[in-house]
């Protein structure tokens, strides 16, 4: 059985349990909102980032606090109802969805507290990084990130968390202080460097599999000045490879306040396919168009690079990748220098997908490129994320219409992932296999096809098992990646 299979089954419930989890949860929480399926609000409570991994919970508790978290969970416990915990819902996995079961969902819990005199930001578990983004700029600050900033703070930080100020500050774990987190057992504990340290640990990086964190402390950054952003867009045919070479030069430089993400599409304005890059310079725009001369004198078809405050830049990609429609997102990675002609290959690829599939036209393979320096500086086991190198991250974000395609689909990224792995092979080969090489496995942030988590984890994953058996001994947290199951041994 899969692990979406199994998650599916383990939501299903009797009637009889529900209504007395319902009417316990009636009279237990306090500040939280609940809805059943006759509910008004219902079918938007159950909305995903993807429509492929919507689901009919039997309940939907919007939590409005710690307590009423622990209070949900052992209540679920007690009946045996199994549970999702949703945030910003942009899990592809389907980890933040079950089928009769219970969603506790957090969206009602997004306070941002800004304490400009420590330099920190207090951040409720249900906030999205647009929230956070707009907190801290009305101080002067900033923070790391993602780069879509409709996502869920607490599922890209508790996975690791790129952004596109990881070239001057690392990962998003790597700002992130504390944070006070609800277990299985219903307990509320801080977890920081100096207070429950392994579980801290354990928390940056495989933060999904331990518990519900309903507050993140983070060291926020100052950032006054505007930053120079926007998109470019270039026929393949012609600008592939000038784009790829200007991206590969740009990382070794060192600049860590430049950075972009490049991307190969098929736009709906265009009858061939594109390279498109979405570009960020923290700094002026003289001094960013001295950085990217190379990449403007290949004339864009299309160029919104300008000045503009770092608040609107982790939205400068939502409208590629807008909640609803079936979608997902699969993770590779890739060694600079990129090849022009793997790149052409994904090309050919895509276009062979799109003349079976109604709908992927849309699709996107992106290629990221941000300055490794800062997140290199800290050890592989100082934190479970255990992917930190000098690689990149590739994101395969196939588009879909119908139901139907769903397991083509999966297989056709599963496929590409593939390909992005035998390319990393070859580099490995053609480089000597060097001993950082050793370390890169898949960012599990974009993996919707739960993979394997000792590829997630690496030379960190049995120190998780032993911590998991500790702080979750009843695999209470089991819809991402499993750390306890045979199968991931």
């Amino acid at each position: 059985m899969s692990k979406r299979e199994d998650e599916v089954s383990q939501g299903h419930t009797s009637p009889d349990a529900l209504a007395s989890l319902l009417r316990e949860l009636k009279e237990t929480l306090d500040y939280s909102i609940i809805l059943t399926p006759d509910s008004e609000g219902y079918s938007d409570s159950i909305k995903r980032w993807s429509d492929e991994v919507e689901k009919r919970a039997g309940v939907v508790v919007y939590v409005g606090s710690a307590q009423d978290i622990a209070s949900t969970i052992l209540l679920s416990r007690k009946h045996s109802i199994s549970f999702a915990v949703a945030g910003g819902k942009h899990s592809s996995s389907g980890a933040a969805s079950t089928d009769g079961g219970l969603v506790i969902d957090l969206a009602k819990m997004r306070k941002v507290e800004i304490d400009t005199s420590k330099k920190i930001a207090k951040v409720q578990g249900g906030c999205i990084w647009q929230d956070v983004d707009e907190a801290a700029a009305n101080h002067g600050l900033a923070m790391v990130g993602g780069t879509v900033n409709h996502t869920g703070v607490g599922g890209l930080t508790l996975g690791g968390g790129y952004g596109w100020l990881s070239g001057r500050y690392g990962l998003t774990i790597d700002s992130l202080l504390q944070v006070q987190i609800v277990l299985g057992d219903g307990s509320i504990n801080t977890a920081s460097e100096n207070e429950n340290p392994d579980l801290f640990w354990a928390v940056r990086g495989a933060g999904h599999c331990f518990g519900v964190v309903s507050e993140f402390v983070f060291e926020t950054h100052e950032q006054k000045n505007n930053i120079w952003s926007g998109q470019m867009i270039w026929p393949a045919s012609t600008k592939l490879g000038g784009v790829i070479d200007f991206a590969n030069d740009l990382l070794t430089k060192s600049d860590p306040d430049s950075a972009m993400v490049l991307g190969v599409t098929a736009p709906p304005f265009m009858t061939e396919p594109a390279v498109v890059a979405t570009v960020f310079h923290n700094g002026s725009q003289g001094a960013a168009e001295r950085v990217f001369k190379p990449l403007l004198d290949l004339q864009p078809l299309k160029n919104s690079a300008q000045e503009r405050p770092y608040r609107e830049m982790n939205g400068m990609m939502n409208h590629a990748v807008p909640y609803g429609g079936r979608k997902l997102s699969k993770g590779a990675c890739f060694v600079p220098p990129l090849s022009a002609d793997y790149v052409r290959s994904l090309i050919v690829d895509m276009q062979k997908l799109h003349q079976t599939v109604p709908g992927s036209r849309r699709s996107i393979v992106l290629f990221e490129y941000l300055h490794p320096e800062a997140w290199c500086k800290i050890p592989n086991d100082a934190t479970a994320f255990a992917n930190r190198g000098r690689h990149q991250n590739m994101m395969i974000g196939p588009f879909w219409d119908n139901a139907e395609d769903d397991q083509k689909i999966r297989l056709w990224a599963t496929e590409i992932a593939k390909k992005a792995e035998m390319e990393l092979e070859r580099v490995k080969e053609e480089a000597g296999s060097p001993a950082w090489m050793e370390h890169i496995g898949e960012y599990g942030n974009y993996d919707g096809l739960l993979t394997n988590a000792r590829r997630i984890f690496g030379s960190n994953f049995d120190k998780l098992r032993s911590l998991k058996i500790r702080y979750d001994p009843d695999n209470v947290f089991d819809k991402s990646h499993s750390l306890l199951s045979a199968r991931e041994g």
